[in-house]
């Protein structure tokens, strides 16, 4: 039987370090191009070229890879497709399981954020990962998900916009390192303690910057929210799905404080997030014996989870089982690859990798 593979006690390979990098260097024995390395590099790094030939080139290579990693740089670790095959299990064609940390560093969030219908569904899925799945990512992971991080909060105080909702996200985040570093030396964290106790006031430093926005009125003297008519008004309320923004909007003057106060504004904002059902069991009445709409939203709220809808969202083919953002195109042999998709909340995201 033929030895196909190189001899282990071979002496190894020649390589030479050039301009353009290190290049393989043919023995004349084996019937390759040969020159004299001498003409490629002086006496004394020919010797260490014969030095470094000794060692190991995997283990150097993936030593030198290693340490890429691990430096402190805040690059994102790119891929160049923008989709990843979802398998829970071992085939004889592919071996192993997604996790959701390769899914993490694989489908670019770090540019999802600079669109806006992306953004919530982003902010949302960090928010989820912070609160329960922080110890099921890779280290890599774990470093894109703070490096992702920086960049929303970078945009909120760039935009100021979405104020309290990376607030929010920032307090959960610190709430789950807190309870996980008090459980050093159980390895629910990757990496040293003292470098998670500085993301910590990392944190802390964002949150304190989010605090100290001051919102600045643009120098642009044209027609405002309050010029509008006030059926006008009324119909852009309509479209915030949160009541706490209807609040913030109503103390901004006094007019748009009484439409905030409409109790046909609250009756179409609690149908819209919770059923039937949900509604009758908390029902409040007012000193006018009307329904109270708005404590009643703000009941439901803290009892049932709000209704999530999202501009942009991930999508999983169920024909080839890949996921990818919605609109990118990914390898499927289906006929009608748009028929076989389906969208995933930011909650079925992560159930995805469950197993």
């Amino acid at each position: 039987m033929p030895f196909l593979g190189q001899d282990w006690r071979s002496p190894g390979q020649n390589w030479v370090k050039t301009a353009d990098g290190w290049k393989r260097f043919l023995d004349e024995k084996s019937g390759g191009f040969v020159s004299d390395i001498n003409s490629y590099c002086p006496k004394d790094v020919h010797n260490k070229e014969n030095l470094f030939n000794s060692l190991n080139y995997d283990v150097v290579a993936k030593k030198r890879k290693k340490d890429l990693m691990n430096s402190k740089t805040k690059i994102q670790y790119f891929h160049q497709e923008k989709w990843i095959y979802v398998h829970k299990g071992s085939t004889k064609e592919r071996h192993g399981y997604c996790t959701l940390g390769e899914a993490f560093n694989r489908l670019d969030f770090s540019t999802a954020i600079l669109d806006s219908r992306r953004f919530n569904y982003v902010v949302r899925l960090l928010e989820l990962i912070a609160k329960s799945q922080l110890t099921s990512l890779s280290g890599i992971a774990q470093k894109n998900f703070m490096n992702i991080l920086e960049k929303v909060v970078l945009k909120v105080l760039e935009d100021q916009q979405n104020i309290r909702l990376i607030r929010e996200l920032l307090q959960t985040l610190y709430t789950s390192l807190c309870t996980l570093v008090q459980r050093v030396g159980k390895s629910v964290l990757v990496g040293n303690i003292n470098m998670w106790v500085y993301r910590m006031e990392t944190i802390l430093h964002w949150q304190q910057q989010l605090n100290n926005i001051q919102i600045t009125r643009p120098a642009f003297k044209g027609l405002t929210f309050t010029d509008l008519p006030l059926c006008l008004q009324l119909n852009i309320m309509q479209r915030l799905t949160d009541g706490r923004d209807l609040v913030s909007l109503g103390q901004v003057a006094p007019d748009l404080h009484l439409l905030s106060e409409d109790r046909l504004l609250w009756k179409k904002l609690c149908q819209y997030h919770f059923t039937e059902r949900q509604i009758r069991k908390r029902l409040i009445l007012s000193d006018k014996g009307q329904l109270d709409w708005k404590k009643m939203y703000f009941k439901l709220v803290r009892c049932y989870p709000r209704k999530e809808q999202y501009g942009d969202t991930l999508q999983l083919c169920k024909h080839c089982h890949i996921l990818s953002w919605k609109g990118t195109d990914h390898p499927c042999t289906a006929n009608n690859p748009e028929s076989c998709s389906v969208s995933l909340s930011p909650q079925d995201f992560i159930n995805l990798f469950k197993f």
